[in-house]
């Protein structure tokens, strides 16, 4: 299995940041297997690093490594979506 490296861009200490935390937190601890690393870069102490990805609206993930480059929006509750935006299940997996 490949080493996931992760991006979650948030905004403060709101609810939906934290949900986002939350759920994606449980989702690498479910579906990788210890072979992901989770950076949380809040754009309120990070506005540069939000600014070189072009981030527009927080909670937003970015899924650098393994490639293709991937982006979810969303507080990742919508397990589906994010599974699929990982490349975890196949699009065919994800409408059922």
């Amino acid at each position: 299995m490949n080493k996931y490296i992760l991006k979650l861009y948030i905004t403060g200490n709101s609810i939906k940041s934290q949900r986002a935390i939350a759920n994606l937190l449980r989702i690498c601890r479910e579906e990788l297997d210890q072979q992901y690393t989770v950076q949380i870069i809040d754009v309120l102490e990070q506005p540069d690093l939000a600014e070189q990805e072009k981030i527009l609206v927080t909670p937003t993930l970015i899924k650098q490594l393994p490639p293709p480059l991937q982006r979810i929006i969303g507080d990742m509750s919508n397990t589906q979506k994010v599974l699929l935006g990982l490349d975890l299940i196949a699009r065919e997996e994800a409408k059922s």
